[in-house]
């Protein structure tokens, strides 16, 4: 009997261990999810702001450096990266090099789908320069979440998505929040910090279509990566084969004369490059960073790096922050939260679920 018994207690004192150990594991993995969520959120709202705040002081440099040719620098350095990435997938030479034959040489027919955003995206870029020359760093920062706005409808009419009412309601926030900020740049400066005429319009103009160029791109894009199963990395390959060429040509179309008189690399210094290197490395950052967190997260991350654009901005570029400005970025902030709420808020929002248990999404 004594013997049974100390069994019982030894299987009992078992037992509580591999509880502990389970629980101990447990909130470990938790923590660690925690700070990685943390750390997300962190490089998010740094990568946000830095590219808008960084190009706007390059773009007021003394010596302008031409923006398509930073254009094809950036997809050089893009290609590089991607390549190298594509190395550490395959783990050998004679693997990454089949594959890239297999896939980027012996199937020109699907190399060729990628054609049209790469055309897009080299445009948009291009774009982008054009908006941060003409904007202050916070106004672009605000325009450019319109993006959201051409985005969404892209995916309605190209991936037949379903919108919630709440995410309708979020867009058109967006929407009027993005006029206020327009309007209350009216009056203001047309010289920027190196004394140079700048427009806002235009540069809104130039924010409005590269947003309009990223929502086609972005859903095109989203298309192409449902349909096969081809790595991201390898995919980037295939942009960047066709970007350079369409960068050098739109570098020759719209700047040959001032490349021939200038030269290529005219106007470059240490913020330039780390521009480039943002702008190139920033996406395949944030699509890392993107898998330890979640849409409010993200959302989050974008009104925070509104709220330091305009902070840095004010003191950086002698931005004057108006309550007109102030109540449209807050409507912008406000349309982020509510478009990238879970779904199960939208469904409540929508009434559907009603008579069934909803499972809210915990940060």
């Amino acid at each position: 009997m004594s013997s049974i018994k100390e069994e019982k207690d030894f299987v009992v004192d078992v037992t509580e261990e591999s509880i502990s150990d389970m629980s101990l594991a447990e909130d470990l993995k938790s923590g660690t999810q925690n700070v990685l969520k943390y750390v997300s959120l962190l490089t998010l709202t740094v990568q946000n702001a830095a590219l808008g705040l960084t190009m706007r002081m390059a773009r007021t440099q003394k010596d302008l450096f031409i923006a398509s040719t930073a254009v094809v620098v950036s997809e050089f350095v893009k290609l590089i990266t991607c390549l190298v990435m594509v190395f550490i997938e395959e783990k050998s030479f004679k693997r990454w090099r089949t594959s890239l034959y297999d896939i980027v040489i012996k199937q020109p027919l699907d190399t060729l789908k990628v054609c049209v955003p790469s055309l897009v995206y080299t445009l948009q870029n291009n774009l982008i320069y054009v908006g941060a020359t003409h904007l202050d760093a916070a106004t672009c920062q605000v325009t450019y979440q319109l993006k959201i706005l051409t985005t969404a409808l892209f995916s309605v009419a190209m991936l037949n998505k379903k919108l919630f009412m709440l995410q309708w309601v979020a867009l058109l926030l967006l929407f009027i929040g993005v006029a206020i900020v327009q309007l209350a740049q009216v009056n203001t400066t047309q010289v920027n910090p190196a004394g140079r005429e700048q427009s806002p319009f235009f540069g809104f103009l130039a924010i409005f279509s590269a947003c309009c160029l990223s929502g086609f791109a972005g859903v095109y894009f989203e298309k192409i990566l449902k349909e096969s199963d081809i790595s991201v990395c390898m995919r980037n390959v295939q942009l960047s084969t066709f970007s350079i060429p369409i960068g050098l040509a739109t570098m020759f179309l719209s700047s040959y004369s001032e490349v021939q008189e200038k030269g290529f690399f005219f106007g470059y210094t240490m913020l330039t490059w780390f521009v480039i290197l943002l702008q190139a490395l920033g996406g395949l950052l944030v699509a890392v960073v993107v898998k330890y967190s979640d849409n409010i997260l993200k959302g989050f991350a974008t009104s925070l790096a509104i709220v330091l654009s305009c902070i840095i901005s004010v003191y950086a570029f002698q931005f004057h922050l108006t309550g007109q400005f102030a109540l449209g970025a807050g409507l912008v902030i406000m349309s982020i939260f509510l478009y990238s709420k879970p779904a199960s808020i939208h469904k409540k929002t929508n009434g559907e679920g009603i008579g069934k248990r909803t499972y809210e999404m915990k940060i």
